[in-house]
């Protein structure tokens, strides 16, 4: 069972590599390493749980975090409309985007970082993507939403990008304009 202390903390070197791309079909190791990561989110996200072991709440886990550096990465959350999205990724990509922005009211977080960081991280407020599940068989998904900004923070992880790194430092809480807000 993965804890906080498998998820390595900002400063890490792992954190700032582009992951390798992962060959398919996926072997048994990467297939456990999803399932472990998956089974981390549905952990932190069980109230008793938890507190039991300390876990800190997450919707999102990408590999680099657990110290493998491979372009996968798992989530598990509600939608505003109370939609259930629950991915594993292996390959992920971007494949078209929208203009518009959004970013979320209360900032973003991580279970890679241990402190709070003021301001908004936007992203593109639609997405289309493309992947491979656990099995090797290809998804293709359009999200919006919270789910689109949590596929995105996952995806900067397998390039080395950190949330804060789209932090306007001088002006954090600088909005593109038609920006829309997300509640979480």
């Amino acid at each position: 069972m993965l804890l906080m202390k498998d998820i390595i903390r900002e400063g890490h070197p792992t954190l700032r590599r582009i992951a390798k791309e992962v060959p398919l079909p996926p072997d048994p190791a990467d297939i456990e390493t999803l399932k472990s990561m998956k089974e981390f989110l549905i952990n932190s996200q069980d109230p008793v749980i938890s507190e039991k072991y300390g876990i800190r709440g997450g919707v999102g886990l990408a590999a680099p975090q657990i110290n493998v550096s491979k372009r996968m990465f798992v989530m598990r959350l509600n939608d505003e409309k109370g939609e259930e999205h629950d991915y594993s990724f292996i390959n992920p990509k971007i494949v078209s985007h929208s203009v518009e922005k959004s970013y979320l009211t209360s900032g973003e977080g991580c279970l890679s970082v241990d402190r709070s960081i003021p301001g908004y991280v936007q992203r593109h407020a639609r997405i289309t993507v493309k992947g491979y599940n656990e099995k090797g068989e290809e998804i293709k998904l359009r999200l919006r939403g919270l789910p689109a900004i949590v596929f995105q923070h996952e995806l900067d992880h397998l390039n080395g990008v950190m949330f804060y790194d789209h932090i306007d430092e001088k002006n954090p809480f600088q909005l593109k304009e038609g920006a829309i807000p997300i509640e979480n």
